[in-house]
Order: C-alpha cells, then sequence, then structure tokens
C-alpha cells in the first residue's frame, strides 16, 4: 500500500478519509510535548493563561529531540510511549487538538476522545529516531526552555513517516492487529488454541 502525503495545515479536512493502519507522510508544522511539558501546558490552562501555541488544528509529537549534529535540525527524534500522555490527551482534543504522534496504545478514554472530535492518532517507528531526525528541516524552542530536550518546539518536518493508529472514526489497529491474530491462532493454520499448564 502506497503512503499518502499530507499536510499539516490541511489535515483536519482529510481526517475522515484515513483508516487505520494507512500509512502517511507528513509535512508541515508540528509541536513536541512529553510528560513534564503537557504538566506545564495544563499549568497554563487552568490559570486560564494563554499555550505556547493554538490547540486547534495543531499536531502534537510525543518526542524530546537531541541537539542536531552536522548541519543536521536534530539529532535522534524517536516518539515516546504515548500511553504516558493518556492523562492529558483528552482536554488537548476537546479544545481542538487535530493529531498526536507517539508509540504504543492508547487507553479508551483517548480513543473515545479522538472519535468525538474527529481527531487522529498516528504511530512514528520507534527506535528509527536518527532516520526520523532527517525528516526534520527546521526546530526552535517555544516554550519551557529550562526543560531541556523536553522543552515545547515547533518544528517543520517534509514527508515524515507515519501510520494511522487510530482513525477519526475510533478504529484501533493495535486491536484489530490483535483481533486478526487471535483469528488466525484460533481457527486458521494453527488449529484451535490449546491452553498450557
Amino acid at each position: 500500500m502506497s503512503a499518502v502525503s499530507l499536510r499539516t495545515e490541511a489535515l483536519s479536512q482529510r481526517l475522515g478519509r484515513l483508516r487505520a493502519g494507512d500509512r502517511v507522510l507528513l509535512s508541515g508544522t508540528i509541536y513536541t510535548a512529553r510528560d513534564a511539558a503537557h504538566k506545564r501546558l495544563f499549568e497554563l490552562l487552568d490559570r486560564g493563561e494563554p499555550l505556547p501555541f493554538a490547540l486547534k488544528g495543531a499536531v502534537i509529537y510525543y518526542a524530546g529531540p537531541t541537539p542536531g549534529q552536522q548541519g543536521m535540525a536534530v539529532g535522534a527524534c524517536g516518539p515516546t510511549t504515548a500511553g504516558r500522555m493518556d492523562a492529558f490527551a483528552p482536554r488537548l482534543l476537546d479544545l481542538g487538538l487535530t493529531a498526536m504522534i507517539g508509540k504504543g496504545e492508547r487507553r479508551r478514554e483517548v480513543i473515545d476522545a479522538i472519535a468525538r472530535n474527529r481527531a487522529c492518532y498516528f504511530a512514528a517507528v520507534g527506535g528509527a529516531g536518527a532516520l526520523i531526525a532527517r525528516c526534520i528541516e527546521t526546530v526552535e524552542v517555544i516554550a519551557f526552555d529550562e526543560l531541556g530536550c523536553e522543552s515545547v518546539k515547533r518544528m517543520t518536518v517534509r514527508d515524515l513517516p507515519l501510520t494511522v493508529a487510530i482513525d477519526s472514526r475510533g478504529n484501533d489497529l493495535f486491536r484489530q492487529g490483535r483481533q486478526a491474530y487471535e483469528g488466525k491462532i484460533i481457527g486458521g493454520a494453527h488449529g484451535p488454541a490449546r491452553n498450557f499448564p
């Protein structure tokens, strides 16, 4: 299956056509934020203060990029386990966040919020931070500089390879994959499932 090229500024209009399992090459502006940055963002929200970037239409990449070397904008920039941000995601989605990028599964509350807001969760390849860095053209710290690699950064990416893990209808690639695997084991070539002591 070929990958679909998408721009972040038009993402919200295109999400309805994407399905869990689709491959995407994403270009445009994204923002990095991990645990510590999410806590700071929530402190701003709780105080009624403006965030360092507009949530409406935004894409947050759960990553903490290392400093760039040899002319590259960043060093390694692999995805962080998304479940660490599950406590924060529903509120941000309800406030207009369009998409998140990370690795691993999400809780039911996050999946429900994705479907409720017609948003999306993309999976990036874990362990490929140096390769992902090649897709990053520019990076700028825009908030919480004291957090170092976990500061909020605005990045320009080109053809960032991603997979739709949870689509705008709440279809979950992780769950679908497990169901397909269990179907093959239980009713497929491997014969009936056996109980082991």
